[in-house]
């Protein structure tokens, strides 16, 4: 029986902590000049994954 993969998409984005998942704020890659500098600012730094979607992250990165 083959290995089963994880989604590498959520591999990229979350990562495992000891109380769930922590993720990124979205919006921050590109076209930033017409954003003001309070909403960057606000979308730095991490947070955690809402606790009605870690059984999905769990599912996508095939963890028990």
């Amino acid at each position: 029986m083959p290995k089963m993969k994880k989604c590498s998409g959520a591999a990229k984005r979350f990562k495992a902590t000891a109380n769930g998942f922590k993720r990124k704020s979205s919006h921050t890659s590109h076209i930033l000049t017409k954003k003001s500098t309070k909403r960057k600012r606000h979308l730095r730094g991490t947070s955690e994954v809402h606790a009605s979607d870690v059984a999905l992250v769990k599912r996508m990165l095939r963890q028990s």
